[in-house]
């Protein structure tokens, strides 16, 4: 395992705002699309300022995926690469309920680099039609419906990137299904936390008005300060309501209480048995994973069992990923 500590803050956003790119060459990748957004995101969509948003927003797409129920699929939500690479291709998970969305600004670098990327959204998170099949959202269904969606579409070994509970989604994943899985990339992993505990028990009614609470535009205003600074209040009012966008579907509650309610992601006992490379991504500023947390996992610096240091990237799409930041 390798761990780089590049002192950013906590999300997918902060590693891209670290890159050194001209702000017009930024500008030029933000217009990837023109189109008309997906007539399934909620309407509040209309509203958000954020270039690179407005244009992976429109790129959304719902693909089918079979799960358990007889003769019934989910149409699940994802951003589809436009062209299929000889490498690796990456697939690119996203935090605690949030989206796509949340690779924004690092999607086009990963096109501009030529990489196959596929951003996918998690079951129960997300932009994905969960109207009239309403299924159980724990652990096991996530990862389930991940593994199918990879059966279906990908096909072959991935790079799998997972930011914060991310990072617990790819290594359940990994050690469950080893074969879809070449290396793991964690950023700013929150490998460490122990699921939802308490939450579990609470009472349908308590766990319903804490839900509701979840997608507020205060907490979440404090989220992202929290994650980012130097960034103006309507900056930051516009990437809350980007991150909020997915809360604003119909069954987004009844979704995030069963993942609550099933004691949510608790992976530290499945960490040794992660047999994959395996890059971490840390932020020693961190103000919601604790690099403490990271340097633990890492055993101070050493590979512990399980992991093995990944060498430099030779490819050149690694490369645009992982290291581009320098």
């Amino acid at each position: 395992m390798m761990s780089l500590n590049w002192g950013s803050p906590s999300t997918v956003m902060g590693v891209v705002l670290q890159l050194k790119m001209n702000s017009n060459r930024l500008k030029v990748l933000a217009a990837g699309s023109n189109g008309e957004f997906p007539p399934f995101l909620p309407k509040q969509v209309e509203k958000i300022k954020d270039p690179f948003a407005r244009s992976l927003a429109k790129r959304i797409q719902r693909l089918p995926v079979q799960m358990d129920f007889p003769d019934k699929c989910i149409m699940s939500s994802c951003i589809k690469p436009v062209i299929q690479s000889k490498n690796s291709p990456l697939v690119l998970l996203h935090c605690f309920d949030s989206s796509c969305l949340e690779w924004r600004c690092s999607y086009p670098l990963l096109e501009e680099a030529g990489l196959e990327a596929w951003a996918v959204d998690i079951l129960g998170w997300g932009f994905s039609d969960l109207v009239e099949n309403r299924p159980p959202c724990d652990v096991a269904s996530k990862r389930y419906h991940l593994y199918q969606f990879w059966k279906s579409y990908i096909k072959r070994p991935m790079i799998l990137v997972g930011p914060s509970l991310g990072a617990s989604v790819a290594i359940d994943f990994s050690v469950n299904y080893p074969e879809a899985v070449e290396k793991l990339v964690l950023i700013n992993p929150n490998a460490y936390a122990e699921g939802t505990r308490h939450l579990a028990k609470l009472p349908k009614t308590i766990a319903y008005a804490g839900v509701s609470l979840l997608k507020s535009i205060p907490l979440r205003l404090y989220a992202n300060a929290m994650a980012f600074n130097g960034i103006s209040f309507f900056t930051i009012l516009d990437w809350t309501n980007v991150g909020r966008l997915h809360c604003m579907l119909p069954w987004w509650e009844d979704s995030t209480v069963s993942f609550m309610s099933s004691g949510g992601y608790n992976v530290i006992s499945q960490i040794k048995q992660v047999k994959h490379r395996t890059l971490i991504i840390c932020g020693e500023n961190d103000q919601i994973v604790s690099y403490k947390l990271v340097v633990q996992g890492n055993l101070n610096g050493r590979p512990g069992p399980g992991y093995s240091q990944l060498p430099p990237p030779a490819a050149p799409g690694e490369e645009a990923v992982l290291a581009r930041a320098r």
